[in-house]
């Protein structure tokens, strides 16, 4: 994925010492077309103090977010999978009766519409979504929770072990139990369509253990 980092940090300037060094920075964040994207969750991590700080964009894409100086930030994005690793921002330290004018943050980025898990886990040969998958699920509740226009297509996909009906009938469940849970975290059912295929798209050969692992897996599709 092509990340475009961008930051432009005002200097310096003197003026009266805030109790608690921080540098204001506006966000911008936005697809590569100029598109900005509202209800995005952006997260600062500070490698030094280890805090997590978030801001959630506006209609316009935008937000500002106090960070802490004296600090190096992993910027990552809540996406539906795994969080997206973004870039890294560098607040240094600043002396007695400096301060930070506003900064600006341009994130721009492709959030992708097909997220693959092959990390929920079900009960053995059953449909029953086990707890701790719930892990896995937690960003895309919170996504849905925030941009209430999405709606998604949860896909089923199984290995070519066993018998090629059931393998059909075993996906749809799965699905449907993934549904069952976002229902269950306060997510809408008529933004969601779960459906099974079953062994009829792998994305590997099912002639090794490792391949197989791969075609186990739900596919969460924004329509």
């Amino acid at each position: 994925m092509k990340l475009i980092y961008s930051l432009c940090l005002a200097f310096l300037s003197f003026g009266i010492q805030a109790q608690v060094a921080k540098a204001p920075v506006k966000v911008t964040v936005k697809g590569f077309n100029g598109k900005p994207y509202a209800n995005d969750k952006v997260l600062f991590v500070g490698q030094k103090s280890k805090q997590t700080l978030s801001g959630v964009s506006n209609p316009a894409g935008q937000f500002v977010i106090q960070l802490p100086c004296g600090d190096i930030y992993d910027i990552r994005i809540q996406s539906i999978g795994d969080e997206i690793e973004y870039n890294t921002l560098e607040i240094p330290a600043v002396k007695p009766g400096e301060f930070f004018e506003e900064a600006e943050l341009l994130i721009e980025y492709d959030p992708g519409t097909t997220f693959s898990f092959t990390n929920l886990q079900f009960e053995a040969a059953k449909a029953d979504l086990k707890s701790a998958s719930y892990f896995h699920l937690k960003n895309l509740v919170e996504v849905m929770k925030r941009k209430k226009d999405f709606k998604i297509q949860i896909a089923g996909h199984t290995d070519s072990d066993g018998e090629e009906n059931a393998n059909q009938l075993l996906s749809q469940r799965r699905a449907e139990s993934v549904k069952n849970y976002l229902i269950s975290q306060g997510i809408e059912a008529n933004r969601i369509i779960a459906k099974g295929f079953g062994e009829s798209q792998p994305v590997a050969n099912n002639t090794s253990p490792q391949g197989k692992a791969q075609n186990r897996r739900t596919e969460i599709s924004i329509l």
